[in-house]
């Protein structure tokens, strides 16, 4: 469908004349077909008055009419057994808040294209640079390329914006999906694969819909070794249940979105410019290995200035080696203080085999990217030719990693630009878009090999009291406390059984310790009067975890778009405090519990901090996988199950506080 020989255009407005011209403008060498009922010519080509007078199928077809009519000539185009097409029009499900009938519209659509593919409804078509064709009404800025990078999304506008990137990026393919009624962004980007030209996959995503083509794309994606970076946008509040848990209000809408692409190993950013300039580094250079970088700046300004702004990402700047320096010193002389990021100031200026000497030097093993600061200046830039001569000797003599980076994105020529990505040196427009790229290439990598575990949908309307969720959890290995449920006025009586100190809760309150129904370090004789302060029919009395080193939250959401999100956190008190948390998708291994406990900034506590000694770390993983074992036992039913705090001992991790909701 994308490297048709023939293209029809069904319609006669603007935008119909518009795809013709720019199939022509665009250098597209095979039949086109206008179809038109009343007009004979249509953008100087003879038009036919049906579908059913064409010469033959069209590989492709660009469906410029009406809604209702689309679902005809979709019918039709399909029974010739035509290629595939483009639904321009809108008014289909995205339109069921203004009219009922949309959807029902939409279904009819995908019942007449029967196993022909569509694109859209609601979408302007597909760009193919690589073979000058397209369907495609409005201008954009792709021109043809030899290989490049592929580009979906859902917006029409986005699309022809990206199209319009002057940032030396080669997009390869560009192809919008509307409405995917059809046709998935997941289903596209596998078909895009297997074109070997296509050197990374750009997703402007606004919902997954099948996760399970997500794990296919992902899976081959990272066996054909074609990097993907996404774009997660409209952040659904699916996630955001009406709970009474903390791990719900800490989960968030887009916790899932983001642990999703985690899992399949795509680079998320959270901006165009960062997206852009994510897909030029991976056209480059691919997925970076490392998140070690170097600096070189003729001015302090630049060098302070990429330090402080490299602090809230995951970039570290390594320490100069002593061959470093022995080198850099060779080429700067004494008077240049030296350190990683380096102000070379500018006594070597002009002479760019110098420059190359130096800026070489701070490349090496122990970095995966060494950027060059140069702002191009756009009143005469002739002088900074040196610059971009050292940079390509610098990539030409050491085949390292470099690119050259202008502070603010018009401060780099698009000629310049194109010069150095030939040369193969990446042209990075804007500093704080280039560490988000590198940030981004870095974090690719291969996807889970687990599938997630799919939820059930069933309404959640029962909650487990706390002894009832702990006796659940227990029979599937978790280890709580000693416990017995009681009358409150035979509390103190009954309770003599349990060894002290005690915990005594009120039964069958949300929060029970704003509620003040949670009492502690009760001694056995004490029990009656705080049973008659809760104020509950039932009290549950339970034995008390008194070597604990750390609390933990453990709690697990349902997210009806993305599976089941696991929270690992500070629990207890320091719940919503720290808000320190760590969230994946079911079902884990032992590994990844590991990495995101590592990841906490409260895992000191649980390694042992300032002489106390460290919990048992093989019991707190046994405890969450005790978690997930009853969570994927009862996934059809199971809304949501909180454990919090976990208690964590230097022998055991003990649940003592539980929350169940399921249907």
């Amino acid at each position: 469908m994308l490297r048709p020989k023939s293209i029809a255009v069904i319609g006669g407005g603007p935008w119909c004349t518009s795809v013709i011209e720019q199939a022509k403008r665009f250098g597209f060498d095979g039949a086109i077909w206008p179809v038109h009922p009343n007009k004979p010519v249509l953008a100087n080509h003879g038009a036919f008055p049906s579908v059913e007078d064409l010469p033959a199928p069209p590989d492709a077809t660009f469906i410029g009419v009406n809604r209702a009519a689309t679902v005809d000539v979709v019918s039709t185009l399909s029974c010739l057994g035509a290629g595939g097409a483009v639904c321009f029009a809108s008014g289909f499900a995205e339109a069921t808040a203004e009219d009922e009938s949309s959807a029902d519209l939409q279904a009819h659509l995908i019942q007449a294209a029967g196993d022909m593919p569509i694109l859209g409804p609601n979408c302007y078509g597909f760009i193919n640079a690589l073979d000058q064709a397209l369907l495609w009404p409005d201008q954009h800025g792709c021109t043809p390329v030899g290989r490049g990078v592929a580009i979906l999304t859902q917006s029409s506008n986005i699309a022809i914006n990206l199209t319009m990137q002057q940032r030396a990026l080669p997009i390869a393919y560009a192809v919008t999906s509307g409405n995917m009624a059809q046709t998935s962004q997941a289903e596209l980007a596998l078909s895009l694969l297997e074109d070997q030209r296509v050197t990374a996959i750009g997703l402007h995503i606004e919902g997954f819909g099948d996760v399970r083509q997500w794990e296919a794309l992902a899976a081959k994606a990272y066996d054909c070794g074609i990097p993907l970076v996404a774009l997660k946008v409209g952040a659904s509040d699916q996630a955001r249940l009406a709970t009474v848990s903390h791990t719900a209000s800490l989960a968030g809408s887009d916790t899932g979105a983001q642990a999703f692409l985690d899992r399949l190993g795509i680079a998320r950013v959270n901006a165009l410019p960062d997206f852009l300039e994510t897909l030029k580094l991976l056209h480059l250079y691919g997925p970076m290995s490392g998140n070690r970088i170097a600096s070189i700046s003729c001015s302090g300004g630049e060098a302070s200035l990429i330090a402080d702004m490299a602090l809230d990402t995951g970039l570290t700047f390594p320490a100069l080696t002593d061959a470093q320096k022995t080198d850099l010193r060779t080429s700067l002389g004494p008077m240049v203080a030296l350190a990683n990021p380096l102000d070379y100031h500018t006594y070597i200026w002009r002479d760019s085999d110098t420059m190359a000497c130096a800026w070489s030097a701070m490349t090496g093993d122990g970095v995966n990217m060494t950027l060059s600061i140069v702002d191009y200046p756009f009143t005469d830039s002739s002088d900074w030719a040196c610059a971009t001569d050292a940079a390509l000797k610098v990539r030409a003599n050491t085949k390292a990693p470099f690119g050259v980076v202008a502070t603010l994105p018009e401060l780099m020529p698009e000629q310049t630009a194109q010069q150095l990505a030939e040369g193969g040196v990446v042209p990075f427009l804007g500093l704080r878009e280039a560490l988000a790229a590198i940030e981004a290439a870095h974090h690719i990598h291969a996807p889970h090999p687990t599938p997630i575990c799919v939820p059930g949908t069933s309404e959640a309307t029962m909650r487990l009291t706390e002894a009832e969720a702990k006796a659940e959890l227990a029979l599937h290995g978790l280890n709580v406390p000693q416990n017995r449920l009681f009358s409150a006025k035979d509390a103190e009586q009954e309770a003599t059984a349990l060894e002290g100190p005690l915990a005594v809760k009120g039964v069958g309150l949300a929060h029970k310790t704003e509620a003040n129904a949670v009492h502690l370090n009760i001694a056995a004789s004490d029990i009656g009067a705080v049973a008659d302060s809760i104020g509950t029919r039932t009290i549950l009395i339970e034995e008390m975890v008194t070597d604990g080193v750390a609390e933990l939250l453990v709690g697990v959401v349902r997210d009806p778009a993305h599976g089941f999100v696991l929270t690992l956190g500070a629990g207890g008190v320091l719940t919503e405090l720290m808000q320190d948390t760590q969230s994946l998708l079911l079902p884990v291994a032992a590994t990844d519990i590991d990495t995101a406990l590592s990841r906490l900034r409260c895992s000191v506590l649980l390694r042992g901090y300032r002489g106390k000694p460290a919990a048992d770390p093989s019991a707190i993983r046994e405890a969450v996988l005790a978690i997930q074992s009853y969570v994927l036992a009862h996934a059809d039913t199971l809304s949501e199950v909180e454990v919090n705090p976990l208690i964590c001992t230097p022998t055991r991790a003990v649940a003592v506080d539980a929350l169940i909701r399921k249907a």
